[in-house]
């Protein structure tokens, strides 16, 4: 049996309008920006796939230091498609989930940032306290607050 390679997922890249909305949002959620960088050139599209490429990316970490986001603006070339609407049943990539400490109170402050609840705050059991939430930009974003010991 192969020995596992892997050593750590290092991110999750989430393409964005605005990294000047993009940024604060996630801060609010209580994300620090780690650091903030333009890359271009023809090797970057080697990798992508879109040839020549200009993108100003930022990077959002975890306060544990462990999950970073790297939230991405395009500015050539320019984007294609847009999934913001999909619903929660759609195929691929869908949504970030966090656990927060008090839901009802980050959901409170995400609403007055522009962002919409998607169903309800719900209870699973004794365990959590769960909802989807659309940043004004339409990200969708699941909360988990853990019941209990946390």
């Amino acid at each position: 049996m192969a020995e596992n390679k892997l050593i750590r997922m290092d991110n999750v890249g989430i393409v964005v309008e605005s990294l000047g909305e993009a940024i604060p949002f996630f801060e609010e959620i209580g994300l620090k920006l780690e650091g903030r960088a333009a890359i271009e050139g023809e090797w970057a599209g080697r990798v992508t796939g879109l040839g020549s490429q200009c993108v100003e990316i930022a990077m959002m970490v975890t306060p544990d230091g462990h999950s970073r986001i790297e939230l991405s603006q395009f500015i050539n070339p320019p984007t294609i498609s847009d999934h913001r609407s999909a619903p929660v049943n759609a195929l691929g990539y869908l949504r970030v989930m966090f656990t927060v400490k008090d839901i009802d109170e980050l959901v409170s402050r995400l609403v007055k940032h522009g962002a919409q609840l998607v169903g309800e705050v719900v209870q699973y059991e004794n365990s959590y306290r769960l909802c989807y939430i659309r940043g004004k930009d339409g990200l969708l974003i699941g909360l988990a607050e853990q019941l209990g010991n946390n």
